[in-house]
């Protein structure tokens, strides 16, 4: 490939190149050509009515906070990272920071898809946690005993050398894992934190909290933009995902091909999502802002194409397979199918977003993206697929490595 092409590849790590894609494929959608799905935009309206309803009962005053992993260390109104962050007495904005972007990235590697059947006992509470929420809440206490610090003394740590010699033992006891209690792509989460040890250590980087002094330093005038910050996770971290497109020295994370898809480009049939760095990306806005950091148009990023914001517009009917036995099938993560489900939920989820703020008569600065996904549209995905099946699982089967969902 000439390198001529090497800046198109690069373009398709932008947040637009996501949402440009995405609408594309919506576009398709609408014209009746894409593959596996049909889309029915007269079916959006009720399923706005379906999120705004989620969000007022959420949200009642609309003090909606950001999607982040901050959200799911709150357990029964009692917020554990700020227990942990008190009891710890960081020295200086700066530790903390550096903390909380340890935790965060870590425990946002570790949040893909628990399946149904595994729950963390959390002590305190006295009760079990399944998927999202106990994943974090396991990932704070493995975090808080020092399980990813390579210095016992210093255990409110995550650094290259600890990530590197983690072993999925390990990570099987702070998960609780047993026959009775399994967690999928254990393996496959474990390899995950050993590759980001590697990858900070080939970076010259000690830990992922050098990602805040980075950001930190750069905001000369107090400001740091939420795309930048986007384009820096994914030069930190690209080099941790398995087996993903690597074109004209570009490796591209998470992007795959769709044969519908720019034909005719130097990136014909190639759409991105970065949905696991954009969640990441989200979830270090919010240390910066506590060290006093504005971060600018956060509105940039997209909304995220995993199975909780997928699930409410196939269960509701905004999108609609066109075989049903693709229903029961089991779906690679490369496969057009699931190329094409990810990319009509960023789409989707701008147009909810829009739809949302008219009804509520908010501006994009008042309610971001984030705040819809968050109130929201994440919270719906989830309760309609509880509605839909008994396991509250996702509506599609997907074969997963622990990387991507």
């Amino acid at each position: 490939m000439p390198d001529m092409h090497s800046e198109a590849f690069r373009a398709l790590l932008k947040p637009a190149a996501v949402r440009a894609r995405a609408r594309e494929m919506l576009e398709l959608g609408h014209a009746g050509r894409l593959l596996h799905f049909s889309v029915r935009p007269e079916r959006l309206e009720a399923c706005a009515d379906y999120v705004l309803d989620t969000i007022r009962a959420n949200y009642p005053t609309l003090d909606i906070p950001f999607h982040a992993r901050w959200r799911h260390f709150v357990l029964d109104g009692e917020d554990r990272w700020k227990r942990l962050d008190a009891a710890a007495g960081f020295a200086n904005p700066a530790i903390r920071g550096r903390a909380a972007y340890d935790l965060a990235v870590v425990s946002v590697l570790l949040d893909a898809g628990a399946g149904p059947d595994w729950r963390y006992r959390d002590a305190a509470a006295g009760r079990e946690i399944g998927r999202s929420e106990g994943l974090a809440l396991a990932s704070l206490d493995m975090f808080a005993a020092g399980l990813f610090s390579s210095d016992p003394a210093e255990p409110l740590r995550a650094d290259a050398a600890g990530l590197k010699h983690l072993d999925a033992a390990a990570l099987a006891q702070g998960f609780q894992v047993r026959a009775d209690n399994p967690l999928l792509a254990l393996e496959g989460r474990a390899a995950l934190l050993n590759r980001l040890g590697e990858e900070l250590e080939r970076q010259g980087l000690s830990r992922p909290g050098a990602l805040f002094d980075r950001f930190a330093g750069e905001a000369e005038t107090g400001t740091v933009r939420a795309a930048h910050m986007l384009g820096e996770v994914l030069a930190t971290f690209g080099g941790i995902w398995p087996s993903r497109l690597t074109l004209a020295g570009v490796a591209l994370g998470d992007t795959w091909r769709h044969p519908l898809i720019a034909p005719g480009e130097p990136t014909e049939g190639l759409v991105p999502f970065h949905k696991l760095s954009q969640w990441l990306t989200y979830s270090l806005i919010e240390p910066l802002q506590w060290a006093g950091i504005a971060v600018l148009d956060i509105d940039a990023l997209t909304g995220l194409p995993e199975y909780r914001n997928g699930g409410l517009f196939l269960d509701l009917g905004v999108i609609a397979l066109k075989d049903e036995a693709d229903r029961t099938r089991p779906h690679e993560v490369s496969s057009p199918l699931v190329v094409e489900w990810r990319a009509l939920t960023v789409a989707l989820l701008d147009a909810i977003g829009g739809l949302i703020r008219g009804r509520l008569g908010r501006s994009a600065e008042e309610l971001p993206l984030a705040k819809v996904l968050e109130g929201g549209t994440w919270a719906a995905g989830r309760r309609i697929a509880r509605e839909k099946r008994v396991d509250g699982g996702p509506p599609l089967a997907i074969v997963s490595d622990g990387t991507v969902f």
